[in-house]
């Protein structure tokens, strides 16, 4: 009902509008109104369509403008342009200058990476139908290339091609992208660059390395690389600060950028160091090089802002692709030239060369860290003992303990190798933890037993490391006090400071201390009076052949009077004769250590069938002395000529070879035991090159520079020299008994 009411107001006002009567008088039917429904919905669609598209558009431009992107439809084949309304506010100049395809390319920046056209008509891509997408970003200068103002550009579209693929048109964006082109470019140099020196940094450098190797592959040529280190530089940081050292570091990384050729390459490696990629360049060329860059920065002094710095270079270069592939090993393998290279006495270079020592010296060291931990984590480790007697009474004093390393097959050997090697590669710490615990243990299994030990240099300067030694002896007070440290002079007097904190913290805990291999280093009363030690261990090198050695006789005798002057105990070591033992004996040591002593056993000593008193019988003699015997005092007071207004004090005249005049005095007796033994007087001994008799302590020196010996401290010394002058009177070859005096 209400459809046919809608219909016939319809019907009606389309009558009046076209003047014309509902009903045809002749045929009596209704008119068709078909026609002129569907012209009134076209003409009302194309008014809405038309206001929709306006609308739309006025949006877009408004959403572009809002996007700061401006669009644009270039015609490859006309070279036309056209942009959207907003383009001059987006590329800051009108459209005029931006027209066409080549009014664009003359406004771009000439060191731009890539451009709109190189994107476009370069690409290798073909046009299947979709288009070919691209994004490129690039300066534009709005006002030209000589005009410094600029934008960043980033363009973005797709291009599409005709029947052939290739391309015709291109639809896209242009947005400026200022700030983020700054800061991509600050990550990009922070990840490519150096930001003090600007150069390279080490990451960017390893693949420009790798590229140059890459490249010398390639051709069947040569490149090299160096690796340049400022020498003094941590003196610098202490003389003037870290920042007159950036200045240095500045300086010299532009020194040597001003000569090298054009095509290398320059970059800080690390800290003082700058790695140098030389492309195309062979050995005698590298050596040129390297001098080159040796004189750029000694010639000069390098200018700061707080004076002058001079300043020197160590080189350490490697040819590749000869001995190295990659970049990684060609790295590697220049610092160790560096290495070499630092280790000369002034600045200099060296060129890496293959080692076959250098690689054995580094298969051992594997070899050996894997020993020491293994036999940490198995509990391979053991002790051998070695006595230290006392010179004057033969007694048995204490014990060094020497560490032995028990294979897996149960043979032990010495682990004096392994010491070094774990010093080097930072092990031995582990081991002298390990040593003091099994030394502690057999402390306590043994309370008569009292024993030395060695603590490693490394142990010694390191308070972490050595608080922890502490720790364990501070637990055990007993067991302390029959321990003594033994520290090597060379290591304990390099870091003073450290390790009188050290050997003060073991002598409260009530430990003696010992300086080890004392003679080698550089010893000073000083020094001695800073550190609170209580026995010093002659070096074993000077202990040997004392009677034909007069350096090693005049070493250990001045060492021997340094420490006594100390009140410090003196152990002579790696005593391997009789000889040796009784003239360290005579003048003044007060222990003995060596194989003719006692060799070390892994057995403890401390048993029941073992005694500690050292036998006499090992300090006699298998072959009579050879001496030099004057005549008595009186005869030679009355027949010598005046002494000389300069005396020689006995130190001086035991160094001194005889003159003729005091040989003339003299003859030489061979002098047996049962002579000596029946000696009356005093005997009277001058020293000689290579035919000496020890001097006892405190003897005080005649006119002539020879010594009066006191023998009223040796058992039964004055029946031997009764019967030795007695025994002289009588004939001059006197016969050898079967077992010489001691």
């Amino acid at each position: 009902m209400i459809l046919a009411r809608f219909f016939t107001l319809a019907r009606l006002e389309c009558c009046k509008f076209k003047g014309l009567a509902l009903l045809d008088n002749s045929e009596h039917q209704i008119f068709d109104f078909t026609e002129t429904f569907a012209e009134l919905a076209t003409q009302n669609g194309i008014e809405n369509a038309n206001k929709i598209q306006e609308a739309n558009e006025a949006d877009l431009k408004e959403a572009l403008k809002s996007a700061g992107e401006a669009a644009y439809h270039w015609n490859i084949e006309t070279d036309e342009i056209a942009w959207s309304a907003n383009a001059p506010e987006i590329l800051g100049c009108p459209l005029a200058a931006v027209a066409t395809g080549k009014l664009f390319a003359s406004l771009l920046d000439t060191e731009n990476v890539t451009n709109r056209y190189e994107a476009v008509m370069n690409s290798t891509a073909r046009d299947e139908g979709r288009g070919v997408p691209f994004q490129i970003e690039y300066m534009f200068r709005f006002e030209g290339r000589q005009h410094a103002k600029h934008v960043w550009l980033e363009d973005i579209g797709r291009w599409r091609g005709g029947l052939d693929g290739l391309p015709t048109s291109v639809y896209g964006t242009v947005r400026r992208v200022d700030e983020r082109h700054q800061r991509d470019q600050h990550l990009n140099f922070l990840g490519n660059c150096d930001p003090l020196t600007g150069m390279m940094n080490r990451g960017r450098m390893t693949e420009a390395l790798g590229e140059a190797i890459s490249v010398a592959k390639k051709s069947e040529g040569q490149c090299a690389f160096a690796i340049a280190a400022v020498n003094n530089l941590s003196m610098v940081n202490e003389a003037y600060g870290f920042d007159v050292a950036d200045e240095v570091i500045v300086a010299a990384g532009r020194r040597l950028r001003q000569v090298m050729r054009v095509g290398d390459g320059i970059a800080r490696y690390s800290g003082g160091k700058f790695g140098i990629i030389l492309n195309d360049c062979s050995l005698e060329e590298l050596d040129a090089a390297m001098r080159r860059f040796l004189s750029a920065i000694r010639d000069n002094v390098i200018e700061t802002g707080k004076g002058p710095v001079w300043a020197t270079l160590s080189i350490g270069a490697i040819c590749l692709p000869e001995h190295a592939g990659s970049s990684i090993a060609a790295t590697c393998r220049a610092e160790e030239a560096l290495n070499e290279a630092r280790k000369l006495p002034s600045d200099g270079y060296i060129v890496f060369q293959p080692s076959e020592r250098r690689t054995a010296e580094r298969m051992l060291n594997a070899r050996c860290a894997t020993e020491i931990v293994k036999c940490l984590k198995q509990e391979r480790f053991k002790l051998a003992f070695q006595p230290i007697v006392a010179a004057k009474t033969g007694k048995v004093e204490m014990h060094e303990a020497l560490l032995r390393m028990q294979e897996e097959g149960g043979e032990l050997i010495a682990a004096s190798h392994l010491i070094p090697v774990a010093e080097h590669l930072g092990l031995v710490r582990l081991v002298d933890r390990a040593v003091m615990q099994l030394i502690i243990q057999t402390l306590h299994a043994y309370p008569q037993s009292r024993l030395a030990m060695n603590v490693s240099g490394t142990t010694a300067t390191d308070p972490h490391w050595y608080d922890q030694l502490l720790d364990v002896i501070n637990a055990n007070a007993e067991a302390a006090s029959r321990l003594t440290v033994e520290i090597t002079e060379t290591v304990a007097l390099n870091d003073l400071d450290s390790t009188r904190n050290f050997v003060e913290s073991l002598r409260k805990a009530g430990c003696d201390v010992a300086i080890d291999d004392f003679g080698t280093g550089y010893t000073s009363f000083r020094n001695l009076r800073e550190l609170p030690v209580n026995i010093l261990k002659l070096d074993g090198t000077f202990c040997r052949n004392l009677r034909h050695d007069r350096d090693n006789e005049y070493m250990v005798r001045s060492l021997i009077d340094l420490s006594q002057k100390f009140n410090l105990k003196t152990i002579a070591e790696w005593v391997e004769t009789e000889e040796d033992a009784i003239a360290l004996t005579d003048w003044g040591i007060d222990f003995l250590q060596g194989n003719i002593l006692g060799e070390a056993s892994i057995d403890p000593p401390w048993g029941e069938h073992r005694g500690n008193v050292f036998e006499l019988e090992a300090f006699t003699l298998a072959q009579p002395v050879t001496a030099i015997v004057t005549q008595e005092p009186e005869v030679l007071a009355a027949s010598e000529e005046p002494a000389s207004e300069t005396q020689m004090s006995p130190a001086e005249s035991f160094t001194q070879e005889p003159s003729a005049d005091r040989d003339q005095f003299s003859e030489v007796e061979t002098i047996q035991p049962e002579s000596i033994a029946d000696a009356e007087m005093p005997v009277t001994i001058e020293t000689r090159a290579q035919e000496t008799l020890p001097l006892p302590k405190e003897a005080p020196a005649l006119e002539d520079g020879s010594f009066e010996l006191d023998f009223s401290e040796i058992d039964h010394s004055i029946a031997n020299l009764r019967a030795a002058l007695s025994d002289l009177g009588r004939t001059e070859d006197a016969p050898s008994s079967e077992k010489d005096a001691a």
